[in-house]
């Protein structure tokens, strides 16, 4: 694969590169190059996290990059996750794998990392001291957002700072030329670039992947906004495991996911915040190879038109707006979709004796901000 082509799926991915003139220049090196994702386990993992996460990967493994995901179980326990309990916090990062090797990521080129075994390396602590002094305290509240958390000084704990130290440091002891991860862990990405130079090491390239909707969506105003607080609006209301009923597991069965599905937010003929043009865009488009299609295809009764093919997601897009193609046609035919690229999950957990009770444990545990 050449350059262009590499680059080309790499900007698939990333809704911003800083900068993709340093991406472009890494890639034109012949040194292995290192991706970096982190996960807090916590709960069950939505779509967002399993069917986009693998999506992405595989473009990244597929433009030569070598990816490593962080199974950060300390880090969860830091930000007080399932109560600060770390025998859950790994048993839920022992289910996470098992959901990712069943959702057809290519593991080949992935290593699972696990921030328990980081911290008994000193070397780790080390650079996690490094990072702490390379700037005040200000700067590091700055990055409270990256753990879901407000910006305030009397609903910040210590280990919360030092959570924002260690997943800095994480890029440079993992040997990461690339942070990969969600809009929302933008702050943090920037801090690494800004010190990383200070402290011997490099500027990441920083490619953000888009944040999926929950199916809540958001309804944007009709005031004047800009892009970037329309933005704000939408990643306010990103899929997220504490808020169940808009969010789309992995392991949902068909009745769970046409529940959910139906209640969604889809008004006629909109686009922004509209959570279910999003999973056709982002999950649907993106897996019609695995779903035996060469065309998207809308399955109507005959009294409405029949059935409709779609060659790209501009075009339904297009459908849509010119409200040719109806809300119930979208989430119908979502629901058979998903629920499709869902099986192979439910399959796994079925015939693993293991990991359906590793699961059956994991799905008791209550989800804590």
């Amino acid at each position: 694969m050449i350059l262009a082509e590499r680059l080309a799926l790499i900007k698939q991915v990333g809704e911003e590169i800083v900068t993709e003139e340093e991406l472009t220049k890494l890639l034109a090196t012949k040194e292995e190059i290192i991706a970096y994702d982190g996960f807090e386990p916590s709960g069950q993992i939505h779509i967002a996290q399993g069917l986009l996460r693998a999506i992405n990967i595989n473009k990244m493994i597929k433009a030569g990059i070598k990816f490593k995901i962080l199974i950060a179980d300390w880090h969860a326990m830091a930000n007080n996750k399932l109560g600060g309990d770390l025998e859950k916090i790994q048993l839920v990062g022992r289910y996470f794998i098992d959901v990712w090797k069943a959702c057809g990521i290519d593991l080949s080129k992935v290593e699972f990392v696990w921030a328990s075994n980081l911290v008994k390396e000193p070397k780790y602590w080390e650079l996690v001291i490094r990072v702490g002094r390379s700037n005040a305290l200000r700067r590091f509240i700055r990055t409270a957002e990256i753990m879901g958390r407000e910006q305030s000084l009397d609903k910040l704990t210590g280990a919360m700072i030092i959570y924002s130290c260690m997943q800095t440091a994480d890029i440079f002891y993992l040997g990461a030329r690339i942070c990969q991860l969600g809009m929302d862990q933008r702050k943090i990405n920037m801090l690494a670039r800004e010190i990383g130079p200070s402290l011997g090491f490099w500027k990441p390239v920083v490619v953000s992947h888009h944040m999926l909707m929950g199916l809540k969506g958001v309804q944007i105003s009709k005031e004047t906004l800009t892009k970037e607080e329309k933005m704000r609006r939408i990643n306010q209301l990103k899929m997220s495991k504490s808020h169940p009923e808009s969010a789309i597991f992995m392991t949902d069965t068909y009745e769970e996911i046409k529940a959910k599905i139906n209640k969604a937010f889809c008004p006629e003929g909109v686009v922004e915040g509209n959570p279910i043009l999003e999973y056709y865009r982002y999950l649907i488009f993106e897996s019609l190879e695995k779903l035996k299609l060469t065309k998207l295809k809308i399955c109507r009764s005959l009294k409405f038109g029949g059935d409709l093919y779609f060659s790209s997601y501009e075009e339904l897009e297009k459908n849509f707006v010119n409200k040719d193609v109806h809300p119930l046609d979208l989430k119908e035919n979502l629901v058979d979709y998903l629920d499709r690229l869902l099986q192979p999950v439910r399959d796994f957990f079925r015939t693993n004796a293991e990991a359906r009770n590793n699961f059956e444990r994991v799905r008791k545990f209550q989800v804590t901000r």
